[in-house]
């Protein structure tokens, strides 16, 4: 049999420790979220760079390409070779700045654009909502097609395209974001080769 009195002692001192121990706690505490500080943390180790999109670090910019060489702070190779120094075709002194009229077909709109800025930056500047992704000449993204007679380099200069070949070019395919005007045309933004 089964003591009744014992029972209800023993359920009691159950009672009694099950009271205390959640009282006193078990000293145990949830780890503090450091998710931010670790993505924070990854972030500052990646160069940054100049890509219009969000989350650039996220897709791998900014680091040297496979095959870079170092250039030292003179302008030498690791190697001890001089660095040609390229000019950017923007980089006109304050003085020389000419300005051309361009035409923008789908916009309907003729514009004076200065030869120190792209034709996609000025074009942006007037509230148009232009075609772009890359801004470095390394996709078609941007291409007008300048409908201008001739090749478009006989109206603007690429600052390192690197997409567009002679056949697109005397066509007059240019790419929008590295073009620099240097004569009047028309352009038909939106138009890949």
């Amino acid at each position: 049999m089964v003591d009744p009195v014992a029972v209800g002692f023993g359920a009691g001192l159950v009672l009694v420790f099950v009271a205390l121990h959640f009282a006193r706690g078990t000293g145990w505490e949830a780890t503090a979220d450091i998710s931010e500080e670790v993505v924070e943390r990854r972030a500052s180790t990646v160069e940054e760079t100049e890509f219009p999109e969000p989350g650039n670090r996220a897709i791998g910019g900014g680091s040297a390409p496979a095959g870079a060489v170092a250039v030292g702070e003179e302008g030498e190779l690791e190697g001890g070779e001089a660095v040609e120094e390229s000019t950017d075709p923007g980089d006109i002194p304050e003085d020389e700045i000419e300005h051309y009229e361009v035409e923008f077909a789908k916009e309907g709109e003729t514009i004076e654009l200065s030869n120190d800025e792209t034709v996609l930056d000025q074009g942006e500047e007037e509230g148009w909502d232009l075609p772009y992704a890359c801004r470095q000449g390394q996709c078609v993204s941007c291409a007008g097609q300048i409908t201008s007679d001739g090749n478009a380099e006989d109206y603007v200069e690429h600052d390192d395209q690197q997409m567009l070949g002679n056949t697109e070019l005397d066509d007059g395919y240019t790419l929008t974001c590295v073009a620099y005007p240097r004569d009047d045309f028309t352009i038909e933004t939106g138009e890949a080769p």
